[in-house]
């Protein structure tokens, strides 16, 4: 029954785009390419081994001053070959790297789409940004759209120093996005409802007040139970899917990428602090004699 109840649920979750929008090839010298995305020496393609056993499609969008990297997990019926353009834009505009991916099933990634699917592909992913690029929980923002909301609060619930989390019209969990249930059932997907309280880093919420696929109450919820609030986004009148075109999408992006900016040095300063108490002891005696 269980496994009937949440083959059914998945098939509300999940549409790839059929056929997929981009292919993957491979150049003379043996570097994975994307048909859809030109030439780019700033731009990374993996084929990632998942616990799964599935191969899947990931691109990482260097900036060459990034200050944080965005892991995106992006939404339903679309695929790496749709991103490009906004991944583009997002790092010009938010200066971070971006590591994107395509879940099993979509685009040119191999398998089948499933819950447990997206988390060991979210999961490879995630170990390839710290084996390739060094990159650190401190430097990493998980960013989710809709379903893509899924994976990114499995991965932040077991991340403990993560920097921060978006939530771009979240989803409360599977069932919720189809009946406004009070209580989570066992066979539910995607239980973000209950995974937004082991959270432990600032979470940022984009939502639009007319979504009409996923209501607007799930991403305030999400906020509400969040741990660390940042102020949210509710964009007047957005969709599901148009909240990119919004123009104060990109400015609130940019002051929370900034403000995270700032938490970090206050972090980092607390530590250097408290590792070496004498620091505070110098400056008070050089303030000294200036009096």
């Amino acid at each position: 029954m269980g496994n009937v109840t949440g083959t059914v649920a998945a098939k509300f979750a999940f549409f790839p785009p059929e056929p997929p929008t981009y292919d993957v090839c491979r150049e003379g010298d043996g570097r994975v390419v994307l048909s859809c995305v030109t030439a780019d020496k700033n731009v990374d393609v993996h084929i990632l081994d998942t616990k799964g056993g599935n191969k899947i499609v990931a691109t990482f969008w260097k900036h060459p001053f990034a200050r944080f990297t965005f892991l995106y997990s992006h939404g339903n019926a679309a695929d790496l070959g749709q991103m490009h353009d906004l991944f583009i834009e997002l790092r010009a505009h938010l200066r971070v790297n971006i590591m994107s991916y395509d879940y099993s099933g979509y685009g040119a990634s191999t398998g089948k789409p499933s819950e447990f699917n997206t988390y060991y592909d979210i999961e490879a992913v995630y170990h390839c940004l710290k084996r390739e690029y060094g990159i650190k929980q401190e430097e990493l923002i998980l960013y989710g759209q809709s379903v893509g909301s899924g994976p990114t609060l499995h991965l932040a619930s077991k991340l403990q120093k993560l920097r921060g989390v978006v939530l771009h019209s979240a989803i409360l969990s599977g069932i919720r996005v189809l009946y406004p249930v009070k209580m989570t059932f066992w066979f539910d997907i995607f239980k973000n409802i209950d995974k937004i309280r082991h959270v432990n880093c600032p979470v940022f919420v984009i939502h639009g007040t007319n979504d009409d696929i996923v209501d607007w109450s799930h991403g305030k919820r999400l906020w509400e139970l969040s741990k660390e609030k940042y102020d949210p986004l509710w964009v007047k009148g957005g969709g599901h899917c148009n909240l990119e075109t919004f123009p104060e999408y990109i400015k609130y992006l940019r002051k929370f990428i900034n403000a995270m900016e700032k938490l970090a040095l206050t972090k980092q300063s607390s530590k250097q602090l408290s590792q070496n108490p004498s620091i505070t002891e110098s400056r008070h005696n050089k303030c000294l004699r200036f009096v």
